[in-house]
Order: C-alpha cells, then structure tokens, then sequence
C-alpha cells in the first residue's frame, strides 16, 4: 500500500469519527433537551416563561457547528479540490 492511500485511509478513518460523533452529541442533545422540557413542563410551566429554550438554542448552535465540519467541512478545505480547480484552469 503507497503513501497516498493510507493518507486517504486515515483521512477517511478521521471523517468516520467525526460523524459519529456527531450522532452521539444528536442523541444526547435530544435526550438532556427533553429532560429538561418535561421539567419545565412538570415544574415550571406556571411561570409562563419556557426556560429550555436556552440551552436547546445554545447547545442547538453548537450542535450546528459540528454538523457542518462532520458533513461539509472536508470538502470546504480539501486540498484535492482546490488542487483540481487549479489544475482545470490551466
């Protein structure tokens, strides 16, 4: 096996990883976010304010975030792609 394929293989191994994440932190952003909505439903929906609204808006973000280097961020800075584009302009 060459250099460049187990560079690509290792490459490939670190994008698996992120996106795995990834669907851990959805789990668990979904779980802990519906804890704390059934509290303020059981607890404190009296005070008409719905609390939960923070941390599902800042983890949410966050969440975001993770996202996009998981799905898109390998493409965004491939240095294969910018070398192709290079390339085609020649």
């Amino acid at each position: 096996m060459n250099h460049l394929t187990e560079n690509k293989d290792e490459i490939l191994w670190q994008i698996a990883k992120e996106r795995v994440g990834f669907k851990w932190s959805l789990v668990s952003y979904i779980i802990v976010n519906l804890f704390l909505t059934a509290i303020w439903f059981y607890a404190s929906r009296d005070l008409g304010h719905f609390w939960p609204i923070w941390p599902i808006l800042g983890w949410g973000i966050g969440l975001a975030f993770q996202y996009a280097k998981a799905y898109h961020g390998n493409q965004i800075n491939s240095v294969e792609s910018e070398y192709q584009k290079l390339k085609n302009q020649q």
